[in-house]
């Protein structure tokens, strides 16, 4: 059962489909920190209304979307990529997938058109777990933990239907959840 796999760096967490805080319904997010202390991790399918141009005036490609994170620290900016031949410094999550690195860097990259929208993604803020929280949530059923997935949905621009289509990834025992309706009581 995948809920009884545990909550590692590299897994997506994924919001079971009724799931009332709006921060997280329906919602995919890549775990990249997990330990005794806690977790953090970034949902991947919640862009935000600006675009990186708007956060960094210096940068001169603004078309960059900026999704939003999680609920803490809305105030900061994060990064995952799979270029570390560009970006130095990032920390390896999950196969070919990596978090943070030289931002100075990364800027320059992109002022220079050397960096692809579909290498880098970026987020405000961030998803936290303290201490034995997350496991919690899992022992209720409230996330769906999986490592089945191909890291291209990571940084796809499919913002709407990720979560859809990492349900049906699953296989056959969650792809009926797929097609619930986001408000039951529409139905």
């Amino acid at each position: 059962m995948l809920n009884n796999m545990p909550p590692a760096v590299g897994r997506l967490l994924i919001s079971e489909p009724f799931m009332a805080d709006p921060n997280f319904k329906r919602s995919v997010i890549l775990i990249t920190e997990y330990h005794e202390d806690g977790a953090v991790g970034f949902v991947l399918n919640h862009q935000g209304d600006a675009m990186l141009g708007d956060l960094l005036p210096d940068v001169s490609y603004s078309e960059i979307p900026v999704y939003n994170g999680g609920p803490v620290a809305l105030d900061t900016l994060h990064f995952i990529h799979r270029c570390p031949d560009k970006i130095e410094g990032g920390l390896e999550i999950w196969n070919g997938i990596y978090w943070g690195g030289d931002f100075e860097q990364v800027k320059s990259l992109i002022n220079n058109y050397q960096l692809d929208q579909d290498e880098i993604k970026f987020f405000t803020g961030y998803s936290g777990w303290m201490a034995g929280q997350l496991d919690n949530e899992l022992a209720e059923d409230t996330w769906i933990v999986s490592n089945k997935f191909n890291s291209d949905i990571v940084f796809a621009d499919a913002e709407h239907n990720l979560w859809k289509q990492v349900v049906i990834g699953l296989g056959q025992r969650y792809a009926h959840i797929a097609n619930f309706p986001e408000n039951p009581t529409l139905n």
